[in-house]
């Protein structure tokens, strides 16, 4: 009994002992893995702020001085609203260039952009419209091609009476005039044997045409039938000239005009078989051109669901917003704006005239007295734009901040110890006394701002493998995201897709 017990109480402290032992595994588990993985770096919550981007140089302060106003695009100008002389406010229109072209070809991108946004989701079923499309369009030219042959038959028949008419009043003239044994009888007997053999081989190809039903055969019909209304005319011709001779005031004035009448049909119904030769070939141009067309868009279509299959759909979508947005740019550029309050001093073009881009069109004299000139890196002078707002900073007045406006952008660029340089000229909004030439002016340009959207910490973003990705914080997991970004500010990125509001992303390590 006392061994039994003894036995108990060992086995008590073993299941104790094993029971402590998975508890401190537990605790260092947590501590070194899950809570120290955890707290190894900086999360934070996407939220929705304000983008600020900003372009930060160093300039000089200098008098303000006349400027030359160009167009950022080439183009044929047609109109200049001022004249040397006159004094323009800020924004005032000074000169247009023709936009007709750039219109057109607005129009084009947009209508093709909708086209795109259109097809979206429902490719699936335009293809199968145009499939259907195709199959109308083959039953409708089949339609189209048996009218056209149809119409040949009656065209053939006609011409067989026609040749048949011919054969049969010159066999009466022939009878009734012609039976002296001269040579203008044996010319008429020879036109009589001329219509008949031509009239013989009409019906044998006609014949066999309408037996088979073949367009081939209606094809040689045409051919060989228009060549007997050939003979037949030759042949009344020279049964005319029998006439003209010895004969013209033997055969009455009506057998001649009926001969006429006869001559004339020929005339008729050969015109009608080339009509119907023409007719037939317009009609399987034109059809084949619109089983083409019908092909060509299943073949559109087609390769458009596998681009959205294959995930291309969105790139198309981005290709056509960029080409209708540049269009829009270039139009909008096309007016020639005063960049604030000056005087024009000169007019160095006319209207009707061809410029090139940043070509001087007006020179101007801004009304500000001085103006801040720097040098923007070339990375940078693509986010600057005329009129965007600029913080200045004059070192002789420390705990003043002023406010300016760009003017002008410099096209040319300038080489600085071997670097891509563009110069800017800011204008001063207000005049400020003690600002002197030559002074040191730190500015900060506005180039960009967005308000309420998704933002993220610019050092959160990396670039991998030419995608944007940032680290995501779910279910104690960390993941790599790809995220579309829009607006780069200094300090945020704005963040259109791939992020929503309140995900843990990871800013830094601890």
């Amino acid at each position: 009994m006392n061994v039994k017990l003894k036995y108990m109480i060992k086995n008590k402290k073993i299941i104790l002992i094993i029971i402590i032992v998975i508890f401190i595994l537990g605790v260092i588990t947590y501590k070194f893995f899950v809570k120290e993985g955890k707290d190894s770096f900086v999360l934070e919550k996407v939220s929705r702020g304000t983008v600020l981007q900003e372009i930060s140089e160093t300039g000089i302060v200098k008098i303000s001085e006349r400027v030359n106003l160009g167009f950022k695009n080439s183009g044929r100008i047609e109109k200049i609203h001022v004249k040397a002389g006159d004094s323009v406010q800020n924004n005032q229109e000074l000169a247009e260039l023709d936009t007709s072209e750039l219109v057109l070809q607005l129009n084009e991108a947009q209508s093709a952009f909708q086209v795109i946004q259109a097809e979206r989701g429902g490719t699936v079923v335009s293809l199968n419209n145009a499939k259907l499309n195709l199959e109308d369009t083959i039953a409708q030219t089949n339609e189209e091609i048996e009218g056209a042959y149809k119409d040949a038959l009656n065209d053939l028949d006609d011409a067989y009476l026609k040749i048949s008419n011919a054969f049969n009043f010159v066999s009466y003239l022939k009878v009734t005039y012609f039976g002296k044994g001269d040579s203008e009888s044996m010319t008429v007997s020879d036109s009589k044997i001329k219509i008949e053999k031509a009239l013989n081989q009409a019906k044998s190809y006609i014949d066999n045409a309408k037996n088979t039903s073949k367009k081939e055969d209606i094809d040689k019909a045409l051919l060989e039938v228009k060549d007997s209304l050939s003979d037949t005319r030759d042949a009344l011709e020279e049964t005319r000239s029998a006439i003209e001779g010895v004969y013209h005031d033997i055969v009455s004035t009506t057998d001649k005009d009926t001969l006429d009448t006869h001559q004339t049909n020929i005339n008729t119904a050969y015109a009608n078989i080339v009509g119907s030769q023409q007719n037939i070939s317009t009609v399987k141009i034109d059809n084949q051109a619109d089983i083409n067309d019908a092909q060509s868009q299943i073949s559109v279509l087609e390769n458009q669901l596998q681009e959205e299959q294959q995930g291309l759909y969105q790139a198309k979508i981005k290709q056509a917003q960029a080409k209708v947005s540049l269009l829009q740019k270039q139009i909008q550029e096309s007016t020639l704006k005063s960049p604030t309050d000056g005087e024009i001093t000169g007019i160095e073009k006319r209207e009707g005239e061809i410029v090139q881009t940043g070509e001087s069109v007006v020179s101007f004299l801004p009304s500000a007295s001085f103006q801040v000139e720097v040098d923007i890196y070339e990375e940078d002078i693509v986010k600057v734009k005329v009129r965007n707002p600029v913080d200045i900073n004059l070192v002789a007045f420390p705990d003043q901040t002023l406010k300016g406006e760009v003017i002008l952008i410099n096209p040319a660029e300038e080489l600085i110890e071997g670097i891509v340089y563009y110069k800017v000229m800011i204008d001063l909004e207000e005049e400020t006394e003690g600002v002197k030439p030559g002074m040191t002016a730190d500015i900060s340009i506005k180039t960009g701002k967005k308000e309420n959207v998704l933002v993220v910490p610019k050092g959160a973003v990396k670039k991998i493998n030419g995608k944007t990705i940032i680290e995501v914080f779910k279910d104690a997991k960390v993941e790599e995201r790809e995220i579309e970004v829009g607006l780069k500010g200094n300090d945020f990125y704005e963040v259109v897709s791939g992020l929503e509001k309140g995900e843990q992303i990871i800013t830094g390590k601890r």
